[in-house]
């Protein structure tokens, strides 16, 4: 398989294996006007297999949402052919509109202009608790 490379745009790898889909539709790449390459299950010496996902040109896009779904992720920004920046990512302290609070109670629920704001309150078990009351986030709720 030939995948060309990249002069100006950005690869997202070290993706979770299967993740890849998600991280697609999450940020709207069909939507694009350039070449967007997902390549999903290939090797990796660290991981085994994951997927990696190159896009043609350099958008702007949300780094703490791609933490959450994947902390390992790692963004690189290609420009002239070369990588010109290398981002680490890992979960966000703080999430703000990414995931819905599911309490019927809540204020979120009930003022529909509020924030959905969530903060992590374990980092071992990706746990995020609502900021307003404290309900607890599902880890597959994206």
């Amino acid at each position: 398989m030939k995948i060309d490379s990249i002069v100006n745009g950005i690869v997202l790898d070290h993706i979770k294996a299967g993740n890849s889909m998600r991280i697609y539709k999450y940020l709207n790449l069909e939507e694009l006007k350039c070449s967007v390459a997902v390549i999903r299950n290939c090797r990796s010496r660290k991981y085994g297999i994951k997927d990696v996902i190159k896009i043609d040109s350099i958008i702007d896009m949300n780094l703490d949402v791609l933490g959450y779904i994947d902390p390992n992720i790692t963004v690189n920004i290609i420009r002239d052919g070369k990588i010109s920046e290398k981002k680490h990512l890992e979960l966000p302290v703080k999430l703000v509109n990414v995931i819905k609070c599911k309490n019927p109670r809540c204020i979120t629920s009930i003022e529909q202009e509020i924030d959905q704001v969530f903060n992590l309150t374990d980092r071992e078990n990706r746990i995020y608790r609502c900021a307003y009351c404290e309900t607890k986030s599902d880890k597959e709720e994206f």
